[in-house]
């Protein structure tokens, strides 16, 4: 690995070492309890699986796709944003598909930096949010995301005291891992910030419909001119249960949505057409399911929370993704997440996510995923008592 510059910069994946615990586990017959990966485990809506079925049956969709996405798909991406949040968008110049929002941001930020810029980024956070800019060559500083209310100052602080000045701030609100939310005001500071010094706003929006508690969350496009200095990234694979489909979309600045699509045009021919004629279906369909969904993770919620509260592990409920984010109790938080973690799989057959993986801003945490069923949720939960 000493001879690719790239893959120097990138350490080892944290998040594989938990997995080959918990997978040598196994392979011993020990029944883990899979509370770790991001995974969502339910169905995709079946009017959706049924438009998918009908299109990979026509040879006309067996052909190349367009790396920026068919036509119809982003115009039915513009639509569901005028209905949801007001926003207007032009499909032609404001719009693109991403195969998922994992590689649309990855493609984002490599068409957009490179060395010598520097990306602001919360700590903790989802990893690609960091490493898309190491990745891309360029410089990260880590801003600590402890609350929303002072994270703008603290933003701004940095500003000052950075040189070069940032190019590219990442923001992710629903936030994973901390779970932690904002309001359009939050949104408001960010864009006149950004405006100001000149910074590409950088918004992943994947869980912007899996909230709770009659919280919703905003977009940042909807503060007036947010267009003028950013993008927003958001995914089909929370809202539909379509992890697995590959669908994300890009709108906003129309110069940063040209970069990512002359980079893209380089990179792939776009995904496969059923794909994306079966996203138009869940976008422009109904949205009971939708809220079946949510649902379902807020049932999860209220059920660990609630257990571990009884355990004597206080944990907030959070009001959007599909995580809960603990801070380690303090009769083992000596030991940092990763051997918590460790010890979680040893002894109470649970595995979650250690909180280091998002950063140095995560090791006192860990995150549970809600992708196992109630019954589950309560047998980790005995494991965990065990172990408190």
């Amino acid at each position: 690995m000493e001879r690719f510059q790239r893959i120097k910069r990138l350490p080892p994946y944290v998040f594989n070492i938990i997995n080959q615990i918990k997978m040598d586990a196994r392979r011993q017959g020990e029944d883990i309890i899979d509370l770790g990966m991001g995974n969502p485990d339910g169905a995709t809506p079946s009017h959706i699986v049924d438009k998918l079925c009908e299109a990979a049956r026509n040879p006309r969709n067996h052909r190349y796709s367009a790396s920026r996405g068919i036509y119809k798909l982003r115009l039915a991406i513009c639509d569901w944003y005028k209905r949801r949040f007001g926003c207007e968008f032009d499909p032609e110049l404001e719009a693109i598909v991403t195969i998922g929002a994992k590689e649309g941001l990855s493609h984002l930020v490599l068409g957009t930096m490179g060395p010598g810029d520097v990306a602001f980024v919360p700590t903790p956070t989802y990893p690609i949010h960091t490493y898309s800019a190491i990745i891309a060559g360029a410089d990260v500083r880590s801003i600590p995301l402890t609350n929303p209310d002072d994270f703008i100052d603290k933003l701004t602080e940095a500003v000052k005291l950075t040189w070069p000045q940032p190019k590219v701030m990442m923001l992710s609100f629903p936030h994973n891992p901390t779970t932690t939310v904002v309001d359009l005001n939050f949104f408001q500071r960010a864009v006149e910030l950004a405006r100001e010094y000149n910074i590409i706003l950088i918004h992943d929006f994947a869980y912007s419909d899996l909230v709770f508690d009659d919280y919703n969350a905003p977009s940042l496009l909807q503060v007036p001119d947010a267009k003028d200095v950013g993008v927003e990234i958001t995914t089909l694979s929370k809202t539909y249960n379509m992890a697995g489909w590959r669908i994300g979309f890009c709108v906003g600045n129309s110069e940063i949505i040209g970069a990512l699509a002359r980079l893209k045009s380089y990179m792939d021919y776009g995904i496969f057409q059923p794909l994306q004629i079966a996203a138009i279906i869940a976008l422009n369909g109904p949205t009971g399911c939708i809220k079946e969904i949510c649902d379902v993770y807020q049932r999860r919620r209220d059920v660990l929370v609630d257990g571990l509260k009884r355990i004597g592990w206080k944990i907030e409920k959070p009001k959007a993704t599909m995580f809960v984010w603990g801070k380690i109790p303090e009769q083992h938080s000596s030991l940092g997440s990763l051997e918590f973690c460790k010890l979680l799989i040893k002894e109470a057959k649970v595995a979650v996510s250690p909180g280091i993986g998002f950063g140095e801003g995560g090791d006192q945490f860990v995150r549970f995923a809600l992708v196992e069923n109630e019954h589950r949720i309560r047998q980790a939960i005995r494991g965990i008592k065990q172990v408190l």
